[in-house]
């Protein structure tokens, strides 16, 4: 479904969804390539340039929402009572209790909304409410987490490396969570997780040779190729050299044996 709103409209209509449910006490935040924009603020146009859909007037599709399990007969209340949004019986019977997935009530777009992790290539975990990092930002979650939605696809397309330029590019590394990327959360969450720590690393290089790529047909400034490779080099360092838990080498062990590290997933959540 390639949606009829421009991408302001898009944008303006994820924030109504978190804004309501923050009127009412619900905790929802925005996933994927609406919560990089929204994130980037002073980079839409480089996000807008490097067309992530093959085409720079379009850059989403649909809203991708995260909450925690533990509201949602809340969280479906506000969706399909409150804001009319329209939801399938099969879906819900389907996967209803660790997704939903709505229409807008004029079919303008469609909204994906997940619970307490993202469970697709590799897990990124949010943990509970009250304690958890759904709490850290609005109305998106953590640049960190922003990252790690992204790293963590096993077969990453250029869309999706686009994302990652423009977060890159918009944000510094750091220790702590408050707008930049937390060095030391991904080091305790990848140094316990050899199959998320692979494909992370694998995909920050494939970032940096698409950004040259870039660099050298006039997308990128050499100015913000500079950035964003230093920042890459700066998370990659940080990996390569972060102690790793026993599970770690253990799963480094496995993939030795062919075994598969990775889940296989549908596009659609992306």
């Amino acid at each position: 479904m390639v949606t009829a709103l421009s991408d302001e409209e898009m944008v303006r209509e994820a924030v109504r969804i978190v804004e309501a449910a923050r009127e009412r006490g619900v905790i929802l935040r925005i996933l994927g390539a609406i919560a990089i924009r929204l994130h980037s603020s002073g980079h839409e146009d480089l996000h807008t340039k490097l067309g992530r859909l093959g085409d720079a007037s379009k850059s989403f599709t649909d809203i991708d929402l995260i909450g925690y399990s533990s509201q949602y007969g809340e969280i479906r209340k506000l969706m399909e009572r409150e804001l009319s949004f329209k939801i399938s019986p099969q879906f819900l019977l389907l996967h209803g209790r660790e997704r939903l997935f709505y229409s807008h009530p004029e079919n303008l777009y469609h909204v994906d909304i997940f619970f307490d992790k993202l469970a697709f290539s590799h897990d990124i975990p949010f943990g509970r409410k009250g304690s958890g990092r759904l709490e850290l930002d609005y109305p998106t979650i953590t640049v960190t987490d922003l990252l790690l939605e992204k790293l963590q696809i096993h077969e990453i397309n250029e869309k999706d490396i686009k994302d990652v330029i423009v977060l890159l590019k918009a944000h510094p590394v750091g220790h702590g969570d408050k707008d930049q990327v937390n060095l030391d959360y991904l080091a305790k969450l990848l140094g316990d997780d050899w199959g998320l720590w692979k494909d992370a690393t694998d995909n920050l290089r494939k970032t940096l040779s698409f950004a040259e790529r870039y660099r050298d047909s006039g997308l990128l400034s050499m100015e913000d190729y500079r950035v964003i490779e230093e920042r890459i080099a700066g998370i990659l360092e940080t990996l390569e050299n972060c102690p790793k838990s026993k599970r770690w080498y253990d799963g480094a062990k496995q993939a030795e044996k062919k075994k598969k590290y990775w889940r296989d997933v549908e596009e659609l959540y992306r």
